[in-house]
């Protein structure tokens, strides 16, 4: 059975139910297949060896995405190639393809929860009432250890850049 958490994540102020278990910074990252297009697949060991930054968002097309993804494309350059940035949304791979067009987005990887949405229900943040993945922040280290993890409680507001940024450096 699918664990539904209930109490601990709004919209808005109106309460949400995310599914899937809640992690912590020293859980064993769980593996998960998202699309990276239409025809292929990626997976938690596509980026081995790599510092992963994951950065979930509801949908590229909203102001606090936008604004998250476009924020941690401007940091990916001075983090250097040790250090992968993934967003992951329930966007179709089509859409992130034409937002990351239009954004000039070149340094994170967009993936797409879609299909089956196995991020979101491994990582604990499918909402059930919207199927799309709540806002939230992972960071991976080279060993597929959880390093960080930031839940937030309302969807609507931004993440901690800062925060999730240091813990990055602090596996450098």
């Amino acid at each position: 059975m699918t664990q539904e958490r209930t109490g601990v994540a709004t919209f808005k102020g109106n309460p949400i139910t995310l599914v899937g278990p809640k992690l912590q910074a020293g859980d064993a990252a769980p593996d998960f297949v998202v699309s990276k297009n239409l025809l292929e697949d990626s997976s938690l060991s596509d980026y081995a060896g790599k510092i992963k930054l994951i950065s979930v968002v509801p949908s590229l097309d909203t102001g606090v995405c936008d604004a998250q993804t476009r924020r941690f494309n401007s940091e990916a350059a001075e983090l250097g190639d040790d250090v992968v940035i993934l967003t992951i949304s329930t966007d179709l791979p089509f859409a992130q393809a034409r937002w990351c067009g239009a954004a000039g987005i070149d340094r994170v990887i967009t993936l797409s929860d879609h299909k089956e949405t196995a991020f979101g229900q491994a990582y604990g943040v499918l909402i059930k009432e919207f199927r799309l993945d709540m806002r939230s922040i992972f960071v991976v280290d080279k060993n597929d250890k959880l390093a960080y993890v930031e839940y937030l409680s309302e969807m609507a507001e931004h993440p901690n850049y800062e925060a999730a940024i240091a813990a990055v450096k602090e596996l450098l």
